[in-house]
């Protein structure tokens, strides 16, 4: 397959390990669009035999590292996403499944970025440990300790929530 038949069928790994970063999905779309810039404007530093989907989580994270710096320089706000995503759901099991799924965006949303980095990269985006490690640039026990605190907190925010 072409490099961009690949990156293609990674769009919803990346748009989703974006949200988890930006804790927005409008801002993850934005984020996940700039990565996908930077890499076919950097296609060549890309080596084919390697994992692009590591590689590209990387430069997602770079990315989002120096809106981060930028943001707080500049002091610039994003404006959330408007409310009422979920009208028009019917029935009561449609209902708790939206709550379930907000009740689990929550509990991610509250945990230090770098547990949150890790449990999105090992338990939603399904990377081996060392390639999670990699991409977030630690050693593999720092990565398992983040993966540790972060899921203890995780069950006892969502035993709170239930």
């Amino acid at each position: 397959m072409s490099f961009e038949g690949d990156l293609l069928e990674l769009v919803p790994r990346l748009r989703r390990f974006a949200a988890s970063l930006s804790r927005d999905i409008a801002d993850g779309d934005d984020l996940c669009q700039a990565t996908l810039e930077r890499a076919l404007r950097s296609r060549a530093q890309w080596q084919p035999g390697t994992r692009l989907d590591s590689w590209m989580y990387r430069i997602m994270r770079n990315l989002w590292i120096d809106e981060g710096r930028a943001r707080q320089r500049s002091a610039r706000t994003f404006a959330p996403e408007a409310a009422g995503e979920a009208i028009g759901y019917a029935g009561d099991r449609q209902i708790e499944d939206a709550m379930t799924l907000s009740n689990v965006d929550r509990a991610m949303q509250a945990l230090p970025d770098e547990q949150r980095e890790a449990i999105a990269l090992v338990l939603v985006e399904g990377l081996s440990y060392k390639d999670a490690a990699e991409v977030l640039g630690v050693p593999m026990g720092t990565l398992t300790s983040r993966l540790v605190r972060g899921r203890g907190a995780l069950i006892a925010m969502m035993g709170e929530a239930a």
